[in-house]
Parts: structure tokens; C-alpha cells; sequence
């Protein structure tokens, strides 16, 4: 969870804050249907009202149920929206979130608005620092979601045969061929990870720690779809010898040819995006590919994924800037920086790496609910860094951790290549 210092300590600029966080989510949620915001693909997604109701909850629970005299907006709610936090109750069988089609989407939002108005007038009053805190937390949280929502309403109309647009494209960025890929060299040695302890971060981030580096090449910009094409088209997903034993196991079981919303149709690759089906790009980095697949390629390649030390050691070194969901695009767009520089660390498709999800030395999980939210999960996952076209600018920084399931493909994930030296 956040420190128990908020990093947001000035009360209007925590108020603001909440109001644009909370008011994003239900802008991206203004184009879906109310059939649209009912329906669940599949066990890992969650249909969107879900969504708006479950970072409801989240402040509910967390925060209002600490004031004194405030009431339930309604007790079932307690159930049908917890996640996964087992020191609050019982909840809702995640797969069968899409069977909730009551309480409807208009009566989701009014339980919203209802919660944001008892939230605001606590935010005017002021918070004492330990609840600001968890405010804060919640607002990052939230911000997860939104990116879930989009990546879980575009896996939603991947299933339809009509390929849906969720939102229709606004103007085209101009076509550019990627970069040149080049190698940017780092030295190894003894250098310090983890958060530093200014702004905000997530309990998993930390505690900071120092790891010993070989020195390593880190590629200047992902893999493309035309790069990941040519692996495809040498037989990439026919040849054992370039997959790990599980990742060729799900090759056989899943029937992997291509990265996911791939469809060939007259002969030309396309793919399904937020903005319908379109042609494959050749200049953008690929993405919907899983960890399976990332190691697969960078095993073709001759080269490995890189290490989340690695990532970051580099990482820290650049500006956090590109194509975020602020940006609109909603869709990786090609590299824009010159030939041999380096590119989209931040922001278009989420990076994997070689690391496993897992505890960094002397991490210990926050006490009661909330030490939920993050330590629990550090099994049988791997780490991606960087950010994507879903993800809010204000919720990236270099130490960021996402994780996923080696086999996940749902998520705006991507390849970048590292070599040793």
C-alpha cells in the first residue's frame, strides 16, 4: 500500500485530484452500452460496471466506513464488489461477475455519486495523514482499473464477430517507418533499485535495495510488428527449440499462430484495436503478446529479455514521456525518436522481463486489509515495466511494477531485447 505519509499533503490539491481520477473512469465508460458494460469475456476480465462499481467500493470500505454514522449505500454491495480482500468478506465469485446484470449501470453510478459526495465533503474538511494516504492509494488503484476496463471492453469486442470499434479513430498519425534498432551499452556494477521514498508508490516497489549488474546492451526501441512477422513467417511457432516447456505447452493447447486479435482476412494480417480492425502496421511494436512468446522471440532473435534491474537501471536515465492514455491513441504508435535512440521505455506497450514476480529484500506486506493488495500475489507471475497506451501518464514512474501471468496476452504487452556484454 502507500507510506503512511501521503505524498499529495496539500487538502485542495488531494480534492481536485479525486474528482479528475473519478471522473475519468466514468468518461471512459460514457461510449460503452449498457449491454456493453454488462458482459464478461472471460474469467480475467471484468465486465465495465463492474469496474465503476468495484473503485467505489474501494473508497466505501476503506475510507468512509471509518466515519463515524456513515451508512452502507447498501450492505450486498459489500459483497459484490470486493476483489479479492479477505480480511473485509466474503465476495462474489470473479468468474461470474458478468452474471450481475442487476444492479444496473444507471444505479451503479448513482451509488457513485452518491460515495464521491461523502468524499468530497471529507476531503474539504481534511484528512488526517494516515487516511489521506490510503485516498491517495485508492485514486492509484483506480487508475489501474481504468486501464483494465479499456484492455477488458477491447478483448470483449475482440469476441465479436463484428469486431465493435469502442471508439471511433480521430485523426491518423502520419505512417513513419521505426527506427533503426540499435544497442545502447551499460556498464555493471553495484547500483540501488526500488523506490527512493519521494511520491507516491506501491508497498511492492520498495524496500530500496542495491544489485550487483553485469554490464548489458539493452535494444533502443521494441520489437515491431514487421520484426515479429519475420519470426512468425520462419516457423517461430512451430519450433520447439525456441520455447520454454510450458510456453510450448500453451503454443499446442491455445493454438497460438500470431499474437492475440491477429486474424488473417484475404490474405492481409489484421488486428483488432479500440478504433475496429484494421491492417497490421508494420512500423509499431507488436503487443498482446505473452511472456511465453516475448521469451520465444528474444530466443530467435539471439538475445534475452531483459532483467527488471536492468529495465530500470536504464529506465532512470530517460524522461517518463510517450504515448499514454492521455494521448488518446489508444493504440501503440511507431518509435518518433532519431535512428539508434532510445525509444519507448515509457508509455505504448508494457515491457516483459526475465524477472519473476517476487518479494525485494526486507519487503514486508502492510498489516490488515490493504497489506492485500500486492504481497499476496508474488507467485507463478512475471514483471512487466514501462507503462502502455492505456496507462494514465500520472501513474507511471521507473519503479513501477506490473505483473501478469506468463501466459496473459490480453494486456498491451511487448518485447524489448537486451544482449550481454
Amino acid at each position: 500500500m502507500a507510506a503512511v505519509a501521503p505524498s499529495i499533503t496539500d487538502r485542495e490539491t488531494l480534492r481536485e485530484r479525486f474528482h479528475a481520477v473519478r471522473g475519468t473512469t466514468v468518461e471512459l465508460a460514457a461510449p460503452l452500452t449498457d449491454e456493453d458494460c454488462a458482459v464478461q469475456s472471460m474469467p480475467d476480465c471484468s465486465p465495465a460496471k463492474w469496474h465503476l462499481a468495484h473503485t467505489t467500493w474501494f473508497f466505501e470500505t476503506f475510507v468512509l466506513e471509518r466515519q463515524p454514522g456513515y451508512r452502507l449505500y447498501d450492505p450486498a454491495y459489500r459483497v459484490l464488489y470486493n476483489s479479492y480482500y479477505q480480511s473485509v468478506g466474503a465476495q462474489h465469485a470473479r468468474p461470474r461477475r458478468g452474471l450481475l446484470t442487476r444492479p444496473g449501470r444507471r444505479q451503479i453510478l448513482d451509488y457513485r455519486r452518491v460515495v464521491d459526495a461523502h468524499m468530497d465533503a471529507l476531503l474539504a474538511r481534511g484528512l488526517e495523514p494516515e487516511l489521506a494516504a490510503i485516498v491517495e492509494l485508492g485514486l492509484h488503484h483506480e487508475q489501474q482499473h481504468q486501464e483494465l476496463l479499456l484492455t477488458d471492453i477491447k478483448h470483449l469486442f475482440g469476441c465479436n464477430p463484428l469486431r465493435p470499434a469502442y471508439r471511433e479513430p480521430g485523426a491518423e498519425a502520419l505512417r513513419r517507418p521505426a527506427p533503426a534498432l540499435r544497442w545502447h551499452d551499460y556498464e555493471g556494477g553495484l547500483y540501488a533499485f526500488g523506490h527512493a521514498g519521494e511520491g507516491f508508490a506501491f508497498d511492492n516497489e520498495g524496500p530500496r535495495h542495491r544489485a550487483f549488474l553485469r554490464p548489458f546492451s539493452l535494444a533502443s526501441r521494441p520489437v515491431t510488428n514487421a520484426e515479429f512477422l519475420a519470426f512468425m513467417e520462419d516457423g517461430g511457432y512451430e519450433r520447439p527449440t525456441l520455447w520454454l516447456s510450458a510456453g510450448w505447452d500453451a503454443v499446442q493447447a491455445q493454438g497460438w499462430r500470431a499474437p492475440l486479435y491477429w486474424e488473417k482476412r484475404d490474405g492481409v494480417w489484421m488486428t483488432h484495436t479500440l478504433h475496429g480492425l484494421r491492417p497490421v502496421q508494420p512500423e509499431e511494436p507488436v503487443c498482446h503478446v505473452s511472456y511465453y512468446e516475448a521469451d520465444a522471440y528474444a530466443r530467435y532473435a539471439g538475445a534475452r529479455l531483459p532483467t527488471e534491474y536492468e529495465w530500470e537501471h536504464a529506465a532512470r536515465q530517460a524522461p517518463i514521456d510517450g504515448n499514454f492514455l492521455d494521448s488518446g491513441a489508444l493504440h501503440p504508435r511507431p518509435a518518433q525518436a532519431p535512428d539508434g535512440a532510445m525509444a519507448q521505455l515509457y508509455g505504448d506497450v508494457w515491457e516483459w522481463t526475465a524477472s519473476a514476480y517476487a518479494p525485494y529484500p526486507g519487503y514486508r506486506p502492510a498489516p490488515g486489509a490493504l497489506g492485500e493488495y500486492n504481497g499476496k500475489f508474488m507467485c507463478s507471475q512475471q514483471v512487466l515495466r514501462g507503462g502502455s497506451c492505456a496507462t494514465p501518464a500520472s501513474h507511471i514512474r521507473p519503479t513501477y511494477r506490473n505483473f501478469f501471468p506468463p501466459e496473459a496476452r490480453w494486456q498491451f504487452s511487448g518485447i524489448r531485447l537486451v544482449r550481454d556484454l
